[in-house]
């Protein structure tokens, strides 16, 4: 019996050049792959970023806008008088902002320091079972230096509870936004804006028909210009009360 063998393909390997060819090839996919990805991130890091910030700054506008608009008229025994005094111990010039120097920082009378704001008697607190006082409390906004090394100082806003205490108590710090170089609150007599207020000398309302607010953010490095400024203005719809009838009044 006579064998046959019947001729088989030949199977040739791939050449070093190939093979060279082959991972040059891959390296440039990866290498455009990774590019993209890299990019990506870092559009999403910013994003995120800007997102947090912007978030912040609404949180504190929102805070801001709440505890004007809700202002109790002073007197009794929850309500002290709407009171600021100019000071000088702001940050600085703040460019672009139409306000005069003494209104670089506005602390009330009994301030602690870098206090920016007068102490607002509102009613915005909410009645749960662990805060047991009346919707009246008493807010403060003031700038402290950055926690984070950041540029610019910390706007803190200080709530006090309870207004009737037995005892000295602290009032609750809650850091709202950082970054911020200034803060400025200017008063609306009806006719003019006022750097100060004073509800105890004010003849015509004791408080202001509008409360304007100023925020100046820092610049993220020293050798850039300031951001231009945050403005906010609420109207105060808010008169106290009377007992008194005016003259010529029906029955």
């Amino acid at each position: 019996m006579i064998a046959r063998f019947h001729d088989q393909p030949s199977r040739r390997g791939f050449t070093l050049l190939e093979v060279l060819i082959a991972m040059a090839a891959f390296a440039i996919v990866l290498g455009a792959i990774n590019s993209v990805f890299y990019a990506a991130l870092r559009l999403r890091n910013k994003t995120a970023e800007a997102f947090d910030e912007s978030l912040a700054l609404q949180h504190t506008v929102a805070f801001l806008r709440n505890d004007i608009a809700n202002l109790l008229p002073p007197g009794g025994t929850l309500s002290g008088n709407l009171q600021t005094t100019p000071s000088t111990t702001g940050s600085g010039t703040a460019s672009g902002l139409n306000v005069s120097a003494a209104s670089m920082a506005l602390v009330a009378a009994a301030s602690r320091p870098g206090q920016s704001s007068p102490e607002f008697y509102s009613t915005t607190a909410t009645i749960d079972e662990t805060s047991p006082w009346s919707q009246v409390q008493r807010v403060s906004y003031y700038l402290t230096p950055s926690t984070n090394g950041l540029p610019g100082r910390d706007l803190i806003r200080s709530v006090t509870r309870n207004l009737l205490p037995t005892f000295q108590e602290q009032p609750v710090q809650i850091p709202l936004l950082g970054g911020v170089d200034s803060i400025y609150f200017q008063f609306h007599d009806g006719n003019q804006w006022k750097d100060t207020w004073d509800s105890a000398t004010e003849t015509a309302s004791r408080l202001p028909t509008a409360v304007r607010v100023q925020i100046q953010m820092a610049a993220p490095e020293r050798s850039k210009a300031l951001p231009p400024p945050i403005e906010l203005v609420v109207p105060v719809m808010v008169f106290g009360g009377t007992n008194s009838t005016a003259a010529g009044g029906g029955q």
